[in-house]
Formats: structure tokens, C-alpha cells, sequence
């Protein structure tokens, strides 16, 4: 894709026309999202009208992928704010098939040579993409190719914090959808990420680090990508894992932010799930001390603490708390389109959390309409809800991912994480 054209059709114009495609795109998602799959019932005319519009807001994502070529730091992250909303949006995947190369070396361009805001911009989109490809081979080879780039900001010091906490979430998501077969990517990536949040551990006397400003949202944030790469370890790997952190992130408990103190509780509770499902009798040591640790936090009273914040506390360490003592864990139903999943397992609702902040709003459409979201939480292929629904989409997609020996592997690593409890209302 040549950047002459590209910056000569941007080169005069105000900054406010940036402004208006990522307009035009959101606008266009968020009138077009409820509907992307089906089509409207009636005549020829319409499915004419249909065409036309697929037409229109591909020639959009076509300039918006074009703008992340361009000189201009505002125009591309003006393009990448509006593929974010494009790719949590919809399903996109004949789309982005035929452009994923020039995607990824957009994206590339941008982790290396951006500023901070660009390169979190440009990792929260590379997450969105492996999802888009569904965690088949293209996906494991974009993976493989920006690892090492998103591991290089994560771990720099004097990189920004917004983009050092955009590479973490983004390493956990991308690695847990398409991690090699061989595990050496998942090895890789749980080293890096536990090389962030372990500087929050407690020195050998036991006192906890003062963390510096913004470090607990990175430290969180690599937590959580963190325990969502566990749930797909091997037990032998677990075993380890469980002897080396548990201690050490119940005394970060007593961590001065809110955020932190839940991602670790929340993380704990995970632990102890996966241990008691590799071992019916696996118990916590010190287990007294942990859960008089948690009544004190599912109690807090803390007035120099804001209201929101005691009160989302109080609340997360009462369902800790409730699995630790008795396994009992708060079910909750996810509703989308005619179906639903059970979030009924603190691993369930790991990966359900990890997808929800990437897609954000669009969670439940790509639920409903992608296969890998549909595999991972056992709901089987996308239903065909209306004689109109336009399928060959949906099939080519399916097709591709489950013909695929790595996806088939992946599949199977994940039987362990997955319910198979899924309804149709």
C-alpha cells in the first residue's frame, strides 16, 4: 500500500477530518453492530443497500489502515482509535486476511518508532487483531513477531506507563490466543510478566516496597495477564508456580492501592482453584492467616479510603473469601443475542474479564458471531438465528480455524479452563 496517495489526500486537510473518520467509523459501528450477521428481511434492493454499506466501511478501514503510514502522529493514532472501534466491533476476518501483513507492519512501525500514547494504542490494537484471526497460524506468526517488541517496552524503565500497561495486557491476551504448540511462547511471556509484578513482593524481612507512582496499575495489569496465561499451564508447571507466588502475594495483600489489593485477592482465589484441580486435598499454607486477612479487607471500614472503593473491596473479598473457606463461588450469567454463558469458576471468569477489557462493549457480539471466543467458552459454531443471516462468512472463518493442527492443540490445552455449561435462553 503506497503512502504518496495516502498523504496527499491528508496532506491539506484540518485536523478536524481525523476527527471525522474516527466518527465515521464509530457511527457506522455502532448503527451496523447489533446487525453485522443478519440481514434485513425484504427485497433485492435492500441486500443492494447491504453490499453497498460493507462496501462503504471497508473503503473507511482501508484509509484508516493507510493513516497509520502517515507522518503525522495525530493522523495515525486517529487511525488506530478507529480500527480499535472497527475490530471490537465486528468480526472482520475475510477483511483482515488480505491485510493482516500490512496491519502488523503498521503496528510494528508504531511500538517501535511512537511515543507512548501511539504504542499503547498500537498494542491494545494488536490484541484486537490475534482475536480477529482467531488464534490460527497468522496469528501465531504476528505473535511471534511482536513479542519481542511488546516484551521491550514492557520491561523498559523509562518507557510511558500507559504503554508499558497496554504491552502487558496485550502479551497475556496474544500469547493465550495464540501461544505455540510447544509452550515455549507461554514460558516466555509468564517469565516477563512475573518480572514486573514480583517487584512488589516483599523483601526477605518482610516489609513491602513503596511503589512508585503508576507502578500498581502495571503491576496489576501484568497480574492479571499473568493468571490468565496460568489457566493454560500443564500441572507440572503449576505445582511450581502455586509453591513460588502464593505466599508472597498474600503479604500483597496489605498493598497500599485498592486495584492492586483486588488483582491480587482475585489472582489468589485463582490459585487456589487450579490447585484444588490438580489435587482434591491441596490446602493453602498458613490458610488461617489468609482468611483472617481477607475478613479484615471484606470489612473495611477504612474512612480515609473513598466510598467506591471500600465498598468494590468489601465486595471482592467476600466471594474470595467464600471460596477460600467453603468453595462456594458467586455464579454469574452472561446474556447475548438468544444465548448465555455461566461464569461459575474463577478461571472462567479470568478469561471472560481479559476478552471484556479488550473488546470492551463488544464482548457480547463477538460472542455471539466469532468462533474463537464461541470455542474458548464452549458455546459450539455461531447460530443461525434468521433464514437471512448471510453464513458463508461465518463458515469460511470456521472452517479455517478448526482445519488448523495448531488451533486444534490450543483447543485441546484448553479443555481444563473450559465449562461446557452454555444455554440457550
Amino acid at each position: 500500500m503506497g503512502n504518496t496517495g495516502v498523504k496527499n489526500g491528508v496532506k491539506g486537510e484540518s485536523a478536524a477530518s481525523d476527527d471525522e473518520l474516527t466518527s465515521d467509523v464509530l457511527s457506522h459501528y455502532s448503527s451496523a453492530s447489533d446487525t453485522a450477521s443478519v440481514l434485513e428481511e425484504g427485497t433485492g434492493g435492500e441486500h443492494v443497500d447491504e453490499l453497498t454499506a460493507q462496501e462503504e466501511m471497508e473503503d473507511k478501514l482501508k484509509q484508516c489502515i493507510d493513516n497509520l503510514m502517515d507522518k503525522s502522529a495525530k493522523t495515525r493514532l486517529a487511525g488506530l482509535e478507529s480500527l480499535r472501534l472497527a475490530f471490537s466491533s465486528r468480526v472482520l476476518y475475510d477483511f483482515l486476511t488480505e491485510r493482516r501483513l500490512t496491519v502488523s507492519d503498521c503496528l510494528e512501525r508504531s511500538l517501535k518508532k511512537g511515543g507512548g500514547e501511539e504504542q499503547a494504542a498500537a498494542a491494545t490494537v494488536f490484541a484486537l487483531l490475534c482475536i480477529q484471526l482467531g488464534g490460527g497460524d497468522e496469528a501465531e506468526e504476528g505473535f511471534k513477531i511482536l513479542r519481542p517488541i511488546l516484551t521491550t517496552i514492557l520491561m523498559d524503565n523509562t518507557a510511558s506507563m500507559a504503554a508499558r500497561q497496554s504491552c502487558a495486557r496485550a502479551l497475556g491476551m496474544c500469547c493465550y490466543v495464540s501461544a505455540a504448540d510447544d509452550g515455549e511462547d507461554l514460558i516466555k511471556s509468564l517469565a516477563h510478566l512475573e518480572g514486573i509484578f514480583m517487584t512488589s513482593y516483599p523483601s526477605r524481612e518482610g516489609t513491602l516496597p513503596t511503589p512508585k507512582p503508576g507502578c500498581s496499575g502495571l503491576h496489576s495489569a501484568a497480574l492479571q495477564a499473568w493468571a490468565l496465561l496460568v489457566t493454560l499451564c500443564p500441572a507440572s508447571r503449576l505445582t511450581v508456580l502455586l509453591h513460588l507466588h502464593l505466599s508472597k502475594l498474600q503479604a500483597c495483600l496489605q498493598s497500599s492501592d485498592v486495584n492492586y489489593r483486588i488483582a491480587v485477592g482475585e489472582t489468589i482465589a485463582l490459585l487456589v482453584e487450579l490447585g484444588r484441580d490438580i489435587d482434591e486435598e491441596f490446602e493453602v499454607d498458613d490458610g488461617e492467616a489468609l482468611c483472617e486477612c481477607l475478613k479484615s479487607l471484606a470489612t473495611d471500614g477504612n474512612k480515609h479510603r473513598a466510598k467506591n472503593e471500600r465498598r468494590k473491596q468489601r465486595s471482592i473479598f467476600r466471594e474470595v473469601l467464600h471460596y477460600i473457606e467453603n468453595e462456594d463461588f458467586t455464579e454469574e450469567k452472561i446474556r447475548f443475542g438468544v444465548e448465555g454463558i455461566y461464569i461459575d469458576s474463577w478461571m472462567r471468569r479470568r478469561s471472560y474479564d481479559a476478552f471484556k477489557e479488550v473488546l470492551e462493549s463488544g464482548v457480547r457480539h463477538h460472542l455471539q458471531f466469532n468462533p474463537l471466543l464461541r470455542d474458548i467458552f464452549g458455546l459450539g459454531a455461531p447460530l443461525i438465528v434468521d433464514a437471512t443471516i448471510k453464513a458463508n462468512k461465518i463458515s469460511r472463518f470456521e472452517k479455517h480455524l478448526f482445519n488448523s493442527a495448531a488451533f486444534k492443540a490450543r483447543t485441546k490445552q484448553r479443555n481444563r479452563v473450559r465449562d461446557k455449561r452454555a444455554d440457550v435462553m
